[in-house]
């Protein structure tokens, strides 16, 4: 068993490791303060790469394995969880249905510009009345000759109405199967067609500086060339969707408790009381042991789920486990990362504030921690 880097993937850690510290933690407060979605710094992740790192270089990918691209996303959220966010879903929820589930003619006509960042794409699943329940959706579908109609709305969709945002991923009702089932479909909708409106969300506790967008569909036509895959495969593509996503949060879960170390050893370190540095009394030192433990976990179940998918192996159980892992010892790194900052913990000029917020997310998005343990529960076999 190797569980060493390779010189590419430990050269891209460190170059998006530089980029964050150098280009998004100077402005991350004041994006999160004033609910900012940043043009220039998504510009300049798509000139580092890290749109379409798994995308071959055909589509003007990066060509990178997925582990490689779990990296990227750890760095981000090391720093500021809303560019992880940003770039987590343009790559995970954007560009992978298109790529993995698209004809030729798809990919060739929007992965290009989504690759390099010049568009970002959304991924429209979750519904007011269908957010652990996705086959309730209500938004639905009917041909109508050749164009798809489309009426109904999405809630909590991410780059979704930013002035690059170039479209988004539908999943509606498109009739009963043959068991009485929902038949779902996924349709690719450009910004600008008539019918489709996308609303920026404001008032967010977390990733403030990221998009998040409700969608509106109102007799919404799209030519029959937009049905993504074939009919009635929508469920099967959200869930192999889910399963990647997953481990982007798994990332943010990673590298968010990863910034939370970091912030409080060195404040730790720094304070001084009862005439010694904090880190050095017992119930402190333990927090920081705790927090190192559970990392130095978390990220081997993750970089092993990575592995798994890389080698074309089954990854969903690894998957579930991994964002529900990450996920929670993030939640318990931040924690702890205030309580050590004390006081100070609880302004906004200590930016371990900012990560205890954006913590939440990570325990609700893309699979509540209750339905992880189901989706667990299942592929284990209890029932």
């Amino acid at each position: 068993m190797d569980f060493s880097l390779s010189m590419e993937q430990e050269i891209l850690r460190e170059s998006v490791r530089v980029f964050a510290e150098k280009e998004i933690k100077p402005v991350a407060r004041m994006l999160d303060e004033s609910e900012t979605f940043s043009y220039e710094l998504t510009k300049a992740m798509g000139e580092l790469g890290l749109f379409g790192t798994f995308v071959s270089e055909q589509y003007n990918g990066q060509e990178l394995d997925y582990l490689s691209y779990i990296i990227a996303v750890e760095e981000l959220a090391r720093v500021d969880a809303s560019q992880a966010a940003t770039v987590a879903a343009a790559n995970s929820l954007g560009i992978g249905p298109i790529y993995y589930f698209g004809n030729e003619e798809q990919r060739k006509k929007y992965l290009p510009r989504l690759c390099t960042g010049e568009l970002l794409w959304g991924f429209g699943l979750t519904e007011p009345d269908a957010g652990s329940d996705a086959a309730a959706c209500r938004t639905h579908a009917g041909m109508d000759g050749d164009t798809w109609v489309i009426n109904g709305s999405k809630i909590f969709i991410t780059n979704a109405s930013t002035d690059i945002s170039g479209g988004v991923t539908v999943m509606a009702l498109t009739g009963k199967r043959d068991d009485g089932r929902n038949e779902l479909s996924c349709f690719l909708v450009e910004s600008g067609t008539p019918g489709y409106t996308a609303q920026p969300m404001h008032g967010k506790m977390m990733w403030r500086a990221s998009n998040t967008s409700t969608l509106y569909f109102e007799d919404c036509r799209v030519p029959k060339e937009n049905l993504l895959g074939k009919r009635g495969e929508g469920f099967h593509q959200m869930l192999a969707t889910l399963d990647g996503g997953r481990l982007s949060i798994g990332a943010m879960g990673l590298g968010g408790a990863q910034g939370c170390y970091d912030m409080a050893m060195k404040y730790a370190k720094e304070r001084v009381q009862f005439g010694r540095p904090i880190s050095t009394f017992q119930a402190n030192a333990f927090k920081l042991a705790d927090m190192a433990m559970e990392i130095e976990c978390a990220r081997l179940l993750l970089y092993r789920a990575c592995w798994l998918r890389d080698q074309n192996k089954p990854f969903s159980k690894e998957a579930a486990m991994a964002k529900l892992y990450c996920s929670e010892v993030m939640y318990r790194a931040a924690n702890h990362a205030v309580q050590l900052h004390g006081g100070y913990g609880l302004m906004k000029e200590y930016d371990v504030e900012r990560f205890y917020r954006d913590q939440k997310l990570l325990e609700i998005g893309e699979g509540t921690s209750e339905i992880m343990r189901i989706v667990i529960a299942r592929l284990v076999g209890a029932y």
